[in-house]
């Protein structure tokens, strides 16, 4: 059974960075397509970034693009998200998810499997 935990989230203060990492348990990381998504108070689950299987494609929501990296380490069966120049809007839960069968990257039910969460927050 494939589980996802994702550690790392926390309080920090505007302009500050976070690194989210999602255990892969179950199966490798690289077989699967993989993303991060977040969900704030009162909205809608919504697509942050995702990774292709073998790391060569790289998708990021406008909102995070050349603020938040996603990776892979194989070695640890590990994906990472790295959030610099946090802002408020940043603050949800975020969750970490993978998909078998590639079909696109940004809806969260193409997702087959998905983490707890871990809360993010961010003070002004």
């Amino acid at each position: 059974q494939v589980q996802l935990v994702e550690s790392g989230g926390g309080l920090v203060q505007a302009g500050g960075s976070l690194r989210l990492s999602c255990a892969v348990s179950g199966r490798t990381v690289s077989s699967y397509t993989m993303a991060w998504f977040r969900q704030a108070p009162g909205k809608e689950r919504e697509f942050v970034a995702a990774i292709s299987r073998n790391s060569d494609r790289t998708y990021y929501a406008d909102s995070v693009k050349g603020r938040f990296t996603i990776a892979r380490d194989n070695a640890k069966n590990m994906v990472l998200l790295q959030m610099n120049s946090l802002k408020p809007e940043d603050t949800a839960v975020y969750y970490c998810a993978g998909q078998r069968y590639y079909s696109t990257y940004d809806r969260k039910d193409v997702y087959d499997y998905w983490g707890q969460g871990t809360q993010v927050t961010v003070s002004s």
